[in-house]
C-alpha cells in the first residue's frame, strides 16, 4: 500500500508501528468489516491499536468521563484547536497535538487494543455465569451459516471463546438464530449497531439477550460431550442420515477415501455418535478435524453415500454438540407416560400472509428430503419472483415434512405463471424423480389450510371434494366411544438443514358436522381428522419413489 511504501521510504518497518485511533469505531466498525466484505487481508498492524480517548481518560484520571470526540478532549485539556480548514487535516493535527502533550507529560502508550480475527473454540458449562451485558441474539441467519460465518459478521469485535451458539428448534434443526457472547460490554454495544447489516442478501437482526439465554443454549453437563470437545479440534462436522448400524470404521473410511482425502482427528476417538438413552442410534454423529483446512475437504463429501444411504454434512459448533446431546436426554426424561391433550397449534402470524389476492403458490408431492434450495432449483426462473423469506416449508407437530410448501410471490401474475408452467413437472432428488403439483392460491387459502380450514378449495386440489370418512370409534371398557386424535399441523418459519424422517399424514381442522361426536361429547364440538389420500401423486413406474 502507499502507506507502507511511505514508511519504508523513511526506513521504518510498518509492522513495528502502532496505530492510534480516535475511539474504537474507525478500525472495529469501519475498516475491518469493509475489508472482510471485500475479502481483503489487512496487514498485521491494523489488528492492534491504541484508543486515544481511553488513553487520555486513563492518564489524566478523567474518572467516569467518556470522551466522544477530539473536541471534547481538547476542551478537557484546555488546548486550542488546529486552524486547518479541512475536516481530516484538522482531526489529524489535533490528534498529533494531543499525543505530543501526553508524551511530554510522561505517558507511555503501552495499553494495546487487539482485533480478534478468528473465533476460538471453547466450552460453556451449565453452571457458568455469563454477564448479560455481553450477549446479543442474531436473528434471520441463513440456515447453512456456521459459527465462523457469524463471527465473521461481527468481525472487528472480540467474541469470547466458544461464544457463538446456534439455536436449535425443539426437533433439533437450526432456526435461523444464534446467541453471541463478547469479551466485554463495549463490544456488545458495538454489535447492536450492526442491526440489519447483511450476510449476503439477508439482513440480520441483532438484539440484546441475557447470560441465562446463552447458558441455556450453549451450556452442557454431558460428560461424554465435555471429553469429546476438549480434544482441541478446530473443526467439527455434523453428519446426518447415517445407517443405524454404521460403525466408526465406516465413517473414517468415508472421509479418507474422498478426493481430496481428510483424516479424522484421533481416529475413532474423534467420533461421537448421538444415541438415545436406550443406546439406539439416531443417525447423527459429530466428527473432529484438526485444522481449518480440513473443513472444505470434509464438506466436499456432502451427499456421498455410506452403503445405500446418502450422508448430509454440516459445519457444527461446540454449543450444537451439547444442545443435541442435551435434547436427546431431555426428550427421553420429559416424555409423559400419558400423552398430553391435543392443542391447536399457534401459527406465526407475522409469516403467513392474508387477503384474497392469489399471489401465492402451493407445492404438493415434494420429497420429504426436499429443502428450500431444491424448491428454488425446481422453480427455475420463477424463483426470482419470490418475496423475501417467502418459501415456507410445512411440517407436522413432530417436526416431520408433510410434502408441501407455500410460496409467496411478488404478484398474482408471477404466481399464475409459476403454477401454469411448473405444474406436474419433475423434481429430481438423488435417484428419486417426483412430479410436483403446483397450484395458485391466496393468503386466505394458506391460512385456511395451515390454521385448520374447513375444506380445501377446488383450485388447491385436483381430488374430489369429499369429506374423509370418519374413523371407527375405539371403545373404552366403559363403553364410551372416542377417536384417536392425531397431532396437528405446525408451520416451520425458517429454512433448516435437510432431514429424511418417515412420512406422517397431514392434519387439518375439519368442520363440526364432518364427524359425529363421541357419545359423551355434545354436538357442536369439533373433532380432528386426517386426510387419508396421500399428499403425493400415486407411485407409477414413471414416477419412482
Amino acid at each position: 500500500s502507499l502507506f507502507e511504501n511511505y514508511c519504508r521510504s523513511l526506513c521504518v518497518d510498518p509492522a513495528t508501528l502502532t496505530i492510534v485511533t480516535d475511539g474504537q469505531c474507525p478500525l472495529r466498525q469501519c475498516l475491518q468489516p469493509e475489508a472482510s466484505n471485500k475479502e481483503l487481508e489487512l496487514p498485521p498492524q491494523y489488528n492492534r491499536f491504541c484508543d486515544l480517548r481511553k488513553d487520555v481518560a486513563r492518564h489524566y484520571r478523567a474518572g467516569d468521563s467518556k470522551f466522544t470526540s477530539i473536541q471534547e478532549i481538547l476542551t478537557f485539556l484546555d488546548m486550542p484547536e488546529s486552524g486547518d480548514t479541512s475536516f481530516f487535516g484538522k482531526e489529524f493535527k489535533d490528534m498529533v497535538n494531543i499525543l505530543q502533550r501526553m508524551i511530554h507529560d510522561g505517558y507511555k502508550f503501552d495499553v494495546i487494543e487487539t482485533v480478534q480475527l478468528h473465533l476460538e473454540p471453547g466450552i460453556c458449562s451449565k453452571n457458568e455465569e455469563v454477564d448479560s451485558n455481553c450477549v446479543v441474539r442474531a436473528r434471520g441467519l441463513p440456515w447453512q451459516s456456521s459459527d465462523q460465518d457469524i463471527a465473521r459478521f461481527f468481525i472487528g469485535l472480540n467474541v469470547a471463546k466458544g461464544g457463538v451458539a446456534l439455536c436449535l428448534s425443539s426437533v433439533g434443526r437450526r432456526n435461523g438464530e444464534a446467541l453471541v457472547r463478547f469479551t466485554n460490554s463495549e463490544h456488545r454495544d458495538m454489535a447492536l449497531k450492526r442491526h440489519k447489516h447483511h450476510i449476503g442478501p439477508r439482513y440480520i437482526e441483532v438484539y440484546r439477550a441475557t447470560g441465562e439465554d446463552f447458558v441455556n443454549v450453549a451450556g452442557g453437563s454431558n460428560n461424554e460431550a465435555q471429553a469429546f470437545l476438549t480434544k482441541g479440534a478446530n473443526v467439527i462436522i455434523r453428519m446426518r442420515g447415517l445407517p443405524y448400524d454404521c460403525t466408526a470404521k465406516q465413517v473414517i473410511e468415508f472421509f479418507e477415501q474422498g478426493e481430496p482425502p481428510c483424516h479424522v482427528m484421533d481416529g475413532e476417538q474423534g467420533l461421537l455418535f448421538v444415541r438415545k438413552p436406550d443406546g439406539r442410534s439416531t443417525g447423527d454423529a459429530f466428527v473432529l478435524f484438526r485444522d481449518e483446512s480440513d473443513a472444505p475437504k470434509a464438506l466436499a463429501r456432502h451427499r456421498e453415500t455410506i452403503g445405500t444411504r446418502y450422508i448430509e454434512l454440516f459445519r457444527s459448533t461446540t454449543a450444537e454438540v451439547q444442545q443435541v446431546l442435551n435434547r436427546t436426554m431431555e426428550s427421553y426424561e420429559q416424555q409423559p407416560i400419558i400423552p398430553p391433550p391435543l392443542q391447536v397449534p399457534l401459527l406465526p402470524q407475522h409469516i403467513i400472509t392474508s387477503g384474497t389476492r392469489k399471489d401465492c403458490i402451493r407445492l404438493r408431492g415434494l420429497p420429504y428430503e426436499a429443502q428450500v434450495e431444491h424448491i428454488l432449483e425446481f422453480l427455475g426462473e420463477h424463483a426470482k419472483n419470490i418475496v423475501f423469506q417467502g418459501v415456507h416449508m410445512v411440517y407436522n407437530s413432530q417436526g416431520q415434512p408433510s410434502g408441501e410448501a407455500f410460496i409467496q410471490m411478488d404478484c398474482e401474475t408471477s404466481a399464475f405463471s409459476a403454477a401454469q408452467l411448473r405444474h406436474h413437472r419433475y423434481m429430481s432428488f438423488g435417484k428419486k424423480q417426483r412430479y410436483i403439483e403446483v397450484f395458485q392460491c391466496s393468503g386466505e387459502d394458506m391460512n385456511l389450510v395451515l390454521s385448520g380450514g374447513l375444506a380445501q378449495p377446488p383450485q388447491l386440489s385436483p381430488v374430489a371434494q369429499m369429506p374423509p370418512a370418519p374413523a371407527k370409534p375405539m371403545l373404552s371398557p366403559g363403553g364410551l366411544g372416542g377417536y384417536v386424535m392425531p397431532r396437528p399441523l405446525v408451520y416451520w418459519p425458517y429454512p433448516s438443514p435437510p432431514v429424511s424422517p418417515p412420512h406422517q399424514h397431514l392434519v387439518i381442522m375439519c368442520p363440526d358436522q364432518t364427524f359425529p361426536p363421541p357419545m359423551d361429547q355434545p354436538w357442536g364440538v369439533g373433532c380432528m381428522g386426517t386426510i387419508m389420500p396421500p399428499l403425493c401423486p400415486p407411485i407409477h413406474p414413471s414416477n419412482p419413489a
